[in-house]
């Protein structure tokens, strides 16, 4: 475990008319993500059963953080902390402040794996932050929508925060590049995830950068049909799947900078599963209807990387 105090003036709306009361305490619960789920750059998001678990209290002063579990250590443990800002945020949202907050993470979420880490840093500080605001009852608590807008602020795209507010799969789309909104696709039933994950980080700042400003308009075009048939592939026809995860856009420009992972996807496709890079990776993602076995994992631990199987998740929530 690590943590750390730092002091500062009321938290959250500046002259707010309303203090929430100290000892105030909420507990969240906030799932992972994949996106872009091959072709949908930005646009397609997974919820995934893997989850951090968030306590905040109100305090006296300051801000106190406590992080166990994945990325101990490494982490900011002040103010800075993603969760701490975005608890915040949420508050300043609601109009609505705090003499101080302390903060309790418990990580399952690998970090910089393409498992949506910070976007449900964000997600979760935000919902706690709603949910103090519910307890107190002078405010409504926040809406799914302003969830979605203010947790794609903090990433600057909605698909990984949008996943980790709804749930299952989501469709995100943007207005003047600065409104975020998206629907939950009500998912097939026999869709399942099973995830590949490397003990390598990776970073999407630097994976972006990888990316060309144009593309040849034949693959926008092949990159918008498998897009719309993922959809279907998600929601009516899973069989549909491997032809609805190809992608042009991304994945072929970071390969040269992810060998393995795209050594792993490409094995995987050529045993018929629907293997995609997880949102930037490094992680490698199947979407598919039966589950993985033996001869999976054993290709997956030859490239380095270990099958997890993760349930379908529902979006955040407040745990009673």
């Amino acid at each position: 475990m690590s943590n750390a105090v730092s002091t500062a003036s009321s938290l959250g709306a500046p002259d707010a008319e309303i203090v929430l009361a100290e000892g105030t305490t909420v507990r969240v619960r906030v799932p992972g993500s994949s996106a872009n789920l091959g072709p949908g750059f930005d646009c397609l998001g997974l919820a995934l059963g893997l989850y951090d678990e968030i306590q905040v209290t109100v305090a006296a002063a300051g801000v106190v953080v406590a992080v166990d579990g994945e990325s101990a250590g490494e982490v900011p443990t002040d103010e800075r902390h993603l969760v701490a800002r975005a608890v915040v945020r949420g508050l300043e949202f609601a109009g609505v402040a705090a003499p101080g907050i302390a903060l309790a993470c418990v990580n399952a979420i690998p970090h910089s794996r393409g498992l949506g880490s910070s976007a449900a840093a964000v997600v979760g500080g935000l919902a706690a932050a709603s949910a103090l605001v519910a307890a107190d009852g002078r405010r409504p608590a926040l809406t799914e929508s302003e969830l979605v807008q203010l947790s794609s602020e903090f990433e600057g795209h909605p698909d990984n925060a949008a996943a980790s507010v709804l749930g299952a799969g989501v469709v995100t789309w943007t207005r003047g590049g600065s409104e975020y909104f998206a629907r939950r696709l009500d998912l097939h039933a026999d869709i399942r995830a099973t995830s590949f994950i490397p003990q390598t980080q990776s970073s999407t700042a630097h994976t972006r950068g990888l990316l060309p400003d144009a593309v040849p308009r034949t693959d926008a075009v092949f990159n918008v049909s498998r897009s719309a048939l993922g959809v279907v592939a998600l929601t009516s026809d899973p069989t549909c799947l491997v032809d609805a995860t190809l992608d042009r856009l991304h994945q072929p420009y970071r390969a040269e900078a992810m060998p393995a992972t795209n050594g792993l996807m490409q094995a995987l496709r050529e045993r018929g599963h629907a293997a995609t890079v997880s949102g930037a990776g490094p992680s490698v993602l199947v979407i598919g209807t039966v589950d993985l076995g033996d001869d999976e994992a054993r290709l997956a631990t030859e490239f380095g990387f270990e099958m997890v199987a993760l349930p379908i998740a529902g979006g955040v929530e407040v745990i009673r």
